[in-house]
């Protein structure tokens, strides 16, 4: 009885195992929105951790997060290194890439709760006399990751705060007012991109 116990366990154990490594190896999260000003307004807050921090949706999320400077204040090879609660975890972001006023590339080295490598990309992109905000992360999954992702909608959570994050750079560049300090949320939704 004994065995046979064991055998139905280790038989479900390995197509659990399987099932979980079979899941996509990759992930991308993007959210985007029109924002009312102009690329060259909106751009300084995408090129500098400080600046980014006005309008970041973890800031929030924890106000203890405890964050570093280092390198230039702005651009290429700026960076930030952070440590906050579970929600938020501990890492370091890098800017690898940018083209003024359109795209800042970002490296995310995450720590906490688990390690990975992950590529950011703010995009803007002119539509009329507004801008498209475009925020996007891409990355691979290990196994512990693809194992998480089947109890946690992972992807749903970090496109929520993008969304959080995209609200907060909105009420700052069309309104001057600071998200932190105001009771007001913008209503706009920003879209769900298709892959």
């Amino acid at each position: 009885m004994a065995k046979k116990f064991l055998l139905s366990f280790g038989i479900i154990v390995l197509v659990f195992t399987a099932y979980v490594a079979s899941r996509p190896g990759k992930f991308k999260v993007e959210r985007s929105a029109v924002v009312n000003a102009s690329p060259s307004k909106i751009f300084p807050y995408l090129s500098s951790f400080k600046r980014g921090s006005e309008w970041s949706p973890y800031e929030k999320i924890d106000p203890n997060m405890k964050t570093s400077y280092s390198g230039p204040a702005a651009g290429v090879g700026a960076t930030m290194q952070f440590s906050g609660n579970n929600k938020v975890g501990e890492g370091q972001l890098e800017i690898l890439k940018v083209i003024p006023n359109s795209l800042v590339e970002i490296r995310l080295a995450m720590v906490k709760p688990l390690s990975g490598i992950n590529i950011i990309q703010y995009r803007l992109s002119p539509e009329g006399s507004s801008t498209r905000f475009s925020w996007s992360m891409v990355g691979d999954r290990n196994f512990l990751s693809k194992l998480v992702g089947i109890f946690i909608d992972c992807e749903k959570m970090v496109g929520d705060q993008f969304e959080q994050g995209i609200r907060n750079l909105k009420l700052i560049v069309e309104n001057h007012k600071d998200p932190k300090k105001s009771k007001r949320v913008m209503n706009a939704r920003p879209r769900r991109l298709r892959r």
